[in-house]
């Protein structure tokens, strides 16, 4: 509410109006989620403020604004605000004299706003215009939030209780209408009578203290309980009909559960017999094994016989191999050593071979270096004659510097003569290094060609030594793997041929344990075949004793049933007597409506009779007049006669 205090003084600034003490004092000691302004004078300033901010407070929930004076424009201002406000549920007005512009507002309001549940109206003066009210009644027929509301003490006559009645019918919301101490009156009781059947939500109205009959306040009363009896009977039945579904589901729900126990157990049997046959399929099958174990164990003796029978032949055959093998062992080693002694002199020749080559390179090597000495010594020659030019050039330039001091006269002569003693000086110098230049290619050249024959001649001894070592090595390692060969040949025949026989002997004792284990399990599935028979037994006799259950629990469900039908038809009893005390609360209603009429039937012809005596008494009373008038006109004609002195009978009127 602070934040709501600091906007109510801000806007009321913004309008160049000061803020209300007693309002500021109010919104001080609020609750939250309630805005009680009751008793204070409101002004125009102060509801246009409000307004603004009911636009867009989301705190409120319960507007309090009774006996706050409020004018027609500050009301008007407020409901502006209200009619974009989603958040209000109650809306008190009580005691502001609101009328012809407030009813019309408040119209409006109930137009546009769809959050105000509760509206209190009482002591204004909203059925003063009927136009206005109309206005006000037609917000309302499109209103579709508003549950409650009070409109006592608000001047409403007969013509507002049928706009009133027109905006029932359209309503859809309303539960809840006080219209207590009003001028409604015999014709706007009849309407609101006339317009209940077309409404379903009103269920109390309230015509108390507004000159209406006492039957027709009767009737809105029946109607009213009409409604709520008729709603309980709705509701009963809605109960009643649910508790049968939820009865029948639970029915069908056991059906399925003993259909779905009965189908399990005859699966579950005949998973049983399935098992059993392939049992017995089993057995039948090892039965096959076994006699095929005991074709497969006598061919396997006559094949280990056979095998024995190669065994000694192999051996024999081993034996012979072997004393060839050791005789090609001889030929073969003495081959090798012819080979090998080949290959020795083969290697000391290119050994001496190497040696002659290796003093040829030796004295190229020799060679070189005398000329690599050469060609230093040239190159000291050449920088030392490098620096005699530097040093003549340095004593030329002395001599030219010392000439320039004596003369200036022979400087020219001077310049020409250096710059000639030096182009010949550079002229030797250039051809001088030409030369050297020209020699030291020439030892480059050879020291390069003899490099090349030296490497040439290494690369030849190399890869002659290489050939012969390789060669020496290819006829080793021949000799070598052949001998391998063929002893690992005979060891592989000799080793299959343990193997064949170590196979056999196993072959013939898997095939007697497979026997032995066969019969074992004949043994064994002869049992297990007694057992499941047993099972079956067992089972059949549990199935036998579960139908005899669902029979009883079927029996039970039944019983159950009748009795549920029997409560359901005590109901439906009890149901046709709460519908046969409506029935005849509505002849009751009936028989009053038609007392009712008659009743005025007899007043209109009691009014009808008196009009008619009225009217006799009139004409009786006009005949007397007529009487009394001539009598007055006689006795005047008599006193003239009797002045003028004329006979009475001569004046007397002819008869």
């Amino acid at each position: 509410m602070e934040e709501f205090l600091r906007s109510y003084s801000r806007l009321c600034k913004e309008s160049g109006a000061e803020p209300q003490e007693a309002v500021l004092q109010q919104l001080h000691q609020l609750p939250r989620g309630r805005l009680d302004l009751a008793t204070q004078s409101l002004t125009v300033d102060t509801c246009r403020a409000l307004g603004k901010l009911l636009q867009t407070e989301a705190l409120l929930r319960e507007l309090v604004l009774s006996d706050c004076m409020l004018s027609e424009e500050g009301a008007t201002l407020l409901f502006q605000g209200l009619c974009t406000n989603t958040v209000v549920r109650l809306l008190d007005l009580k005691g502001n004299n609101l009328q012809a512009a407030g009813a019309e507002a408040l119209g409006k309001l109930l137009r546009q706003n769809k959050s105000i549940q509760s509206l209190t109206l009482e002591w204004n003066h909203l059925g003063a215009c009927e136009d206005a009210f109309a206005t006000f009644c037609g917000g309302l027929a499109a209103n579709g939030a508003l549950q409650q509301l009070d409109l006592r003490n608000n001047q409403i006559s007969h013509k507002g209780a049928e706009e009133l009645a027109l905006a029932l019918k359209g309503n859809a919301s309303l539960q809840q209408l006080d219209l207590r101490w009003n001028n409604i009156g015999l014709l706007g009781g009849r309407a609101l009578v006339n317009c209940l059947p077309s409404n379903r939500t009103l269920w109390r109205l309230d015509l108390v203290g507004n000159n209406v009959p006492g039957d027709i306040l009767r009737a809105v009363e029946s109607q009213a309980r009409t409604h709520i009896l008729s709603k309980e009977v709705q509701h009963l039945r809605e109960e009643k009909s649910k508790q049968f579904l939820d009865l029948m589901e639970t029915i069908d729900r056991q059906r399925e559960e003993m259909a779905r126990s009965s189908r399990a157990s005859a699966v579950h049997v005949g998973q049983l017999q399935e098992a059993l046959n392939e049992r017995h399929s089993i057995i039948n099958a090892l039965k096959a094994k076994l006699q095929m174990t005991e074709a497969a164990l006598a061919l396997s003796e006559q094949k280990a016989q056979d095998l024995g029978e190669l065994l000694v032949a192999a051996e024999q055959e081993q034996l012979s191999q072997s004393q060839r093998q050791a005789k090609e062992r001889r030929l073969e080693q003495q081959e090798a050593a012819e080979w090998e002694s080949k290959l020795l002199r083969d290697l000391s020749a290119a050994n001496e071979k190497n040696l002659s080559l290796r003093n040829q390179v030796d004295e190229l090597e020799r060679k070189v270096k005398s000329q690599q000495e050469q060609l230093f010594l040239t190159r000291q020659e050449l920088t030392n004659t490098l620096a005699e030019l530097k040093m003549r050039a340095v004593q030329a330039e002395e001599r030219l510097d010392m000439e320039k001091r004596r003369s200036r006269q022979s400087l020219e002569d001077a310049e020409n003569l250096r710059l000639k003693e030096v182009e010949h000086m550079t002229r030797h110098l250039e051809e001088s290094e030409q030369v050297m230049q020209e020699r030291v290619q020439r030892l480059e050249a050879t020291r390069l060609s003899l490099e090349e024959e030296l490497s040439r001649v290494k690369a030849a001894a190399l890869s002659q030594r290489s050939q012969a070592e390789e060669e020496l090595i290819k006829a080793r390692s021949q000799a070598h793997r052949e001998e391998q060969q063929h002893l690992a040949h005979l060891e592989d025949k000799l080793r299959l041929l343990v193997l064949a026989r170590d196979e056999a002997q196993s072959a013939c004792l898997q095939q007697q344990q497979k026997v032995v284990e066969a019969q074992a399990r004949a043994g064994q599935l002869s049992l297990q075949v007694d057992g499941l028979q047993r099972r079956l037994e067992e089972l059949q006799q549990e199935l036998s004793n579960k139908d005899q259950e669902k029979v009883a629990e079927v029996n039970r469900v039944r019983v159950e049933l009748q009795e549920q039908n029997g409560r359901l038809q005590a109901e439906l009893t009890a149901q046709e007597a709460l519908r046969e005390k409506a029935a005849a609360l509505e002849r009751q209603l009936k028989v009053l409506a038609r007392d009712h009429r008659e009743a005025l039937r007899d007043r209109e012809s009691e009014n009808a009779s008196l009009r008619e005596k009225l009217r006799l008494k009139e004409a009786e009373i006009a005949r007397i007049r007529d009487e009394e008038a001539q009598r007055a006109s006689l006795l005047q004609s008599a006193v003239l006669a009797y002045v003028q002195g004329v006979p009475p009978r001569a004046l007397s009127p002819p008869k």
